[in-house]
């Protein structure tokens, strides 16, 4: 047996991460020398734009594609220690103040090497067959010149492309930005064991998970009240994000809906996606059972959307930092020593936030910036079990860019359906050892209940938010009010429960909390797309042992290297077959079946 990449007496502790592996420092200095340095490659590059004819030789494509990689690489650095800064304290006016400058910036630098990009999207087919790179010897550059390929028919003239380029900086995403700005500054008062205190969103919401039933639905309302109090404003920078999103992908680049936009990105097709969420739509019943099932054992006639998450056991445990990432890195290193070994550099090298403060991001993250470089991860540990499989989660993300960092910068990347392909997979194996160490039928039960909570969260949540998100998108370019949202929101979460869980009417704001539609609309059925390919996945390496895990890490080695169907496919995953997302959902099914026998 190797030896685990972790010592024994060594520890563990919450700590802010170390961003000097990008930048020394964001002094004037620092900052000029970035800025002198890429506008240099710039001009360099832009001598090539009278060179790009259809006489170019396909090496020397391949040459100016590794110019134009080389300044991506230089932007990327200065983009993600801007980006990771403002993330570990979005309150600061320095780091809004150096995100705004780097930002503004970079659009001027892509705003300049657009041209090559445009040029080969617009190359007759023939043209540009002949001048792709043989796969060989350039397969992550012939990659993504295929890639770009796929927006040709959407893309527009190079000075209208840089109009859409400075419209985003000083539109939109400025007006995201001031989102996370205003929901990140958000602070919640609630009374606990007497005393009123004040909190962040991530610390309001353990009691989410809270063995109280009066604090989980003081906890709700509270979140909802403060959401609530600034809905006038949320709701109209959802309105103006969704009118932008369509203005520009469907009027003028002639997109056939505004999903499809996501869709393209992901490279995968729309009817996969389509299939993808009318499987998750007609099997809700079986979380609905699930959902009865957890009335019954906390005592209840029906739950309420508060008792969600309830804690079946009557324990209401904690599990420090410290024997967290043991657990992680532990179970990592029991599938695959490369997993934990991987995992780890994280850690060893100062690349996890995994505090708790006032203005730091929500939530949790993981942060490619380039493949040599160990991915930045942030979480919000706040000592619960859940905190967990969160950290096991963020910690895949970092493994799977690693597993790819032999790639190209422009390839590294997975497409977000397959992004969640290490993350997921992680959770499952932490919960998976923990119920192997676990004999009692009450505590399995506990064990196997949280998972449900979670694979719920992760395919039916997210799946209903991009019901949602199609039916907003209609209704706000139709001219509905922020009312007219508010209904569509709770018929929304009305079809998803049925009959099993009461819908309190403050959740009618629920929308205006999730991020992910305001940043990356429709993003959120790339995590259904993700845990239901993983269980299937997992399932296979329940059945074949040793033999899986080569076809598995050659999955996650692609990184973004090759379309998803392909990647898939020699996975023996066919993505458009329903049958196999409902083989997902069995596996959900014989879960609750289970937890069914604990109970009688």
């Amino acid at each position: 047996m190797t030896t685990p990449p972790f010592s024994a007496t060594a520890a563990y502790r919450q700590s802010a991460w170390d961003l000097r592996e990008l930048l020394p420092d964001a002094t004037e200095q620092t900052l000029s020398e970035r800025f002198d340095e890429i506008r240099t490659a710039v001009e360099h590059f832009e001598r090539h734009r009278s060179a790009l004819t259809d006489s170019l030789t396909v090496q020397a494509l391949v040459d100016i594609l590794q110019e134009y990689e080389a300044i991506i690489e230089k932007a990327w650095i200065l983009s993600g220690y801007a980006s990771l800064t403002f993330s570990a304290d979005t309150q600061s006016p320095e780091n809004l103040n150096l995100r705004s400058r780097v930002q503004e910036f970079l659009t001027g630098i892509f705003n300049r090497i657009l041209f090559f990009s445009l040029w080969w999207r617009a190359l007759p087919a023939e043209a540009a067959e002949r001048l792709l790179p043989d796969r060989a010897h350039h397969s992550d550059a012939r990659h993504f010149l295929e890639e770009l390929r796929l927006l040709a028919p959407y893309t527009l003239d190079e000075r209208s492309e840089q109009v859409i380029n400075l419209k985003d900086a000083n539109g939109v995403d400025a007006l995201l930005t001031v989102y996370s700005m205003l929901t990140n500054r958000l602070e919640f008062e609630l009374e606990v064991a007497g005393e009123r205190r004040w909190m962040t969103r991530d610390e309001l919401m353990r009691y989410a998970y809270s063995p109280d039933p009066d604090l989980r639905a003081r906890a709700y309302q509270e979140l909802y009240r403060v959401y609530g109090d600034d809905a006038a404003v949320l709701g109209q920078i959802y309105a103006h994000r969704v009118r932008d999103w369509a203005s520009e992908n469907v009027d003028l680049r002639g997109m056939g809906s505004p999903i499809a936009v996501r869709n393209l990105a992901n490279d995968v097709p729309d009817e996969a996606v389509d299939t993808l969420l009318a499987v998750c739509r007609e099997n809700r019943s079986a979380f609905q059972r699930y959902f009865q099932l957890k009335a019954a054992w906390l005592g209840m006639e029906r739950l309420r959307r508060y008792d969600l998450y309830a804690p079946i056991g009557t324990s209401d445990r904690q599990v420090p930092y410290d024997d967290a990432v043991r657990l992680v890195l532990g179970t990592f290193h029991d599938f695959h020593p490369r997993f934990a070994a991987l995992a780890e550099r994280v850690f060893s090298e100062d690349h996890i936030d995994s505090e708790v403060r006032k203005g730091k991001r929500g939530g949790a993250m993981c942060s490619t910036v380039l493949p040599p470089i160990t991915p930045w991860v942030l979480v919000n540990y706040t000592d619960q079990p859940r905190d967990v499989a969160t950290l096991a989660h963020e910690l895949g993300h970092a493994i799977h860019s690693m597993m790819a960092a032999e790639h190209s910068s422009l390839t590294q990347q997975p497409s977000l359906p397959l992004a969640e392909t290490a993350s997921v997979f992680g959770e499952i194996l932490v919960t998976e050892r923990l119920l192997e160490r676990e004999s009692d039928p009450l505590v399995r039960r506990e064990l196997l209940a949280k998972s449900v909570d979670d694979i719920y969260a992760t395919v039916l949540r997210q799946t209903y938010f991009v019901l949602f998100e199609r039916e907003a998108h209609e209704a706000i370019r139709a001219g509905s009010s922020l009312d007219d949202l508010e209904r569509i929101y709770l018929e929304n979460l009305s079809e998803q429960f049925g009959d099993s869980v009461e819908i309190p009417n403050e959740f009618r704001y629920e929308w205006l909390s999730i991020p992910h539609i305001y940043q990356s609309p429709f993003y959120c059925y790339s995590y259904a797309f993700g845990q239901l390919l993983v269980l299937s996945l997992f399932r296979r390496y329940q059945r074949e042992g040793e033999a899986f895990k080569p076809v598995y890490l050659r999955l996650l080695a692609h990184g973004g290297s090759a379309r998803p169907t392909e990647i898939l496919s020699e996975a023996g995953v066919d993505m458009s077959d329903p049958d196999f997302w409902r083989g997902g959902f069995q596996v959900v099914e014989e879960m609750v079946e289970e937890l069914a026998e604990l109970t009688s």
